[in-house]
């Protein structure tokens, strides 16, 4: 099945970018695979909405375009490039400044504990990451995933923490978003039972400065 496409005919490179990822869930499938390749029917179940043909459409042309490789094999799935991974930065902080507009969620919006891997990557402040080297290990749902702080930078990773993580945080999807949407402070998420967090107050407060979310958090 065909779809047309934008094409807005201009020498520029905001436009020529749009040209490629401008489309209705291009930068969605982007974002999926981020966190590394999926196959076609893994990307089909985490897109709710998109349609079979359309989804094919979009991932042909990311192909033909050098932004995805094709899958050799059924056992393989689709993944960036070296030029799709460039990527990884605009889409991070165009999902962090998303986040400002995110309303109440509603049971209409679909919301995956994966995308909280993501949404604390786009969260992280470097230059709020201490000299202090520690791991912080997030729960949502079913989905495990740590930051671990070495010499004043911060990294996103997923699993558990190989070590003893210095916080461990426990919440559910919708929670840690609204939490990161800052419609949530940490503290209204502890007192109302959405969140738990065991660790010491001061990795605690490392950990919240680092995401911004410091206001809010208590050290009494």
């Amino acid at each position: 099945m065909s779809h047309s496409r934008r094409y807005y005919g201009q020498y520029c490179g905001l436009a020529s970018a749009l040209d490629i990822i401008g489309e209705r869930w291009t930068l969605l499938i982007v974002r999926e695979l981020l966190l590394g390749p999926k196959r076609y029917g893994e990307l089909l179940a985490a897109l709710p909405g998109v349609g079979t043909n359309l989804l094919a459409d979009r991932l042909k042309f990311l192909v033909e375009n050098g932004v995805l490789t094709k899958p050799a094999s059924r056992d393989q799935g689709y993944a960036l490039t070296e030029i799709g991974q460039q990527l990884r930065d605009p889409v991070l902080k165009l999902a962090h400044w998303g986040m400002g507009f995110l309303g109440q969620p509603g049971e209409d919006l679909e919301v995956r504990p994966h995308w909280g891997f993501l949404a604390v990557q786009a969260m992280i402040d470097q230059e709020r990451a201490g000299d202090v080297d520690e791991a912080y290990e997030f729960h949502v749902d079913d989905v495990v995933f740590h930051i671990h702080v070495v010499d004043g930078q911060a990294k996103a990773l997923e699993g558990f923490y190989e070590g003893e993580a210095a916080m461990i945080a426990r919440t559910d999807a919708y929670t840690f978003v609204e939490i990161g949407a800052k419609r949530l402070t940490p503290f209204e998420a502890l007192a109302s039972g959405r969140l738990s967090m065991t660790g010491d107050v001061e990795s605690i407060m490392r950990c919240s400065v680092l995401l911004g979310l410091a206001a809010g958090m208590s050290t009494a």
